[in-house]
């Protein structure tokens, strides 16, 4: 074959390569979009449907309580989901818990499950609430919660991006889940009993820093409920903001991380239950003494330490009044870039991630508002939001994985930088930031006594 034949084939080769990975780029690529949010039919679409929403409110005699933890450790190892797939693990660092809180004024009773996963998966919150609803318990507003643990087991998640990154799926994993849940939750109404209420803050900045910005704004505080019965016997469920990451990387064991021994010290402490749940964790990391499990646990001394030690504000939680709500959140089309200005196209973004149940949980607990967000939510914004609450009368505990998960939710200014959270995990940007931060003010607003 001649050096001209030769030449002539390659360059065919060659133009039909081109020609075909451009066909792929336009099928499966498209340009960022970035016009106004508030221009945009689903920015428009949430509002007027959070200015339409009547919550639904009670007024009682008193407050009643219950709790409950139950293990939920599968027989046989799963993978570890956190960080980047690492296979399953080999050992038991720490079994996982499913922990129940009931909580009624005698007409309306809400409840919150917690898991030690680092999310809770819309298909997960769906088969409970389906067994909440066959086993016919009382219970008017459920909420999602997670510890966001790095070193939690897999196995809940399905879809190709489940398979590929997240510990794919164990419907055994699942049954085990759902039915420990039931349980958790049958026990915490089962002995329910009187309580009082009272809403601690506390200052614990000095374990907590901005992943991105260096010697930037963060969320310091430790924010708790505490149920105490007639008998002396306490609960108390708590958020805080750093992100539950102070294992190494390479740790191959099943660990609830920090919050596992923050709630362990804790309950030897005085309290007979404690439940962690996420707070506004995103753009936060702990500042952690090291990454071994003996590091961990002294991390989670210093902290129980500044609950003890640097309280800033003490309220009592005294109208047993219940306010609860949900908003659906309509969204932008998926936005998962590959660089600056070219995102996956939405049916390809929405094969590999399903359904990601976008909505906001509003619970009032007398004059203690809580939001419970699908969206990651940066710590940043707390401040502002905290301000607004409290010119209203109302204390303000913000969590996250309530049983939808829709990324990060960071500043807008953030999002052209090159970090993780505002390039591969800020699913639904840009503007997402001004949208959160939007519909929260307005649902403290709308709260205010």
């Amino acid at each position: 074959m001649s050096v001209k034949s030769i030449l002539l084939k390659t360059t065919k080769v060659l133009c039909w390569t081109f020609v075909v990975l451009v066909a792929i780029a336009l099928i499966v690529l498209t340009k960022v979009d970035r016009s106004s949010i508030q221009d945009q039919d689903f920015y428009k679409e949430t509002f007027t449907r959070l200015n339409n929403t009547t919550f639904s409110k009670s007024k009682g005699e008193a407050w009643l309580a219950g709790w409950s933890s139950v293990n939920m450790t599968p027989n046989e190892p799963a993978d570890l989901v956190g960080y980047a797939p690492r296979g399953k693990y080999e050992f038991v660092q720490d079994s996982s818990y499913v922990k129940a809180l009931a909580l009624s004024n005698g007409k309306t009773r809400v409840a919150w499950l917690n898991y030690e996963l680092l999310i809770v998966h819309p298909d997960l919150a769906k088969q409970v609430q389906d067994a909440v609803h066959q086993a016919n318990l009382p219970i008017d507003q459920l909420i999602f919660t997670a510890t966001h643990t790095h070193s939690g087991m897999g196995g809940y998640m399905p879809g190709p991006m489940g398979e590929m990154a997240f510990g794919g799926y164990d419907q055994s994993i699942v049954e085990l889940m759902v039915s420990r849940s039931i349980s958790a939750l049958q026990n915490a109404i089962a002995i329910q009993d009187t309580v009082s209420i009272t809403y601690r803050k506390s200052d614990a900045g000095d374990l907590v820093a901005n992943r991105f910005v260096k010697d930037g704004s963060t969320d310091p505080f430790v924010r708790q409920l505490i149920l105490s019965k007639k008998s002396g016997k306490k609960a108390t469920f708590l958020t805080y903001s750093a992100h539950a990451t102070t294992l190494s990387t390479k740790f191959m064991g099943l660990s609830g991380d920090y919050p596992y021994y923050l709630t362990k010290d804790l309950e030897a402490g005085g309290f007979d239950f404690a439940m962690y749940a996420a707070g506004a964790v995103g753009s936060h990391r702990p500042l952690r003494p090291g990454n071994t499990p003996e590091m961990v646990e002294l991390y989670a001394h210093q902290l129980d330490s500044a609950l003890n030690l640097n309280m800033t504000y003490f309220d009592a939680v005294k109208t047993p009044k219940v306010i609860t709500g949900t908003l659906p959140i309509s969204l932008r089309a998926p936005h998962l870039r590959v660089t600056d200005n070219l995102r996956l196209r939405p049916w390809l973004f929405n094969y590999l991630l399903g359904d990601t149940n976008a909505h906001l949980d509003i619970t009032q607990i007398g004059n203690t508002l809580m939001i419970a967000s699908s969206g990651e939510l940066s710590g940043v914004f707390y401040e502002k939001w905290e301000k607004l609450a409290q010119s209203k009368g109302l204390n303000l505990i913000i969590t996250t994985f309530n049983g939808g998960y829709i990324g990060y939710i960071t500043p807008d200014e953030l999002y052209d930088e090159k970090f993780h959270e505002v390039r591969e995990m800020n699913w639904y940007g840009p503007g997402n930031g001004k949208y959160f931060d939007d519909m929260i003010m307005t649902i403290i607003k709308k709260s205010a006594p």
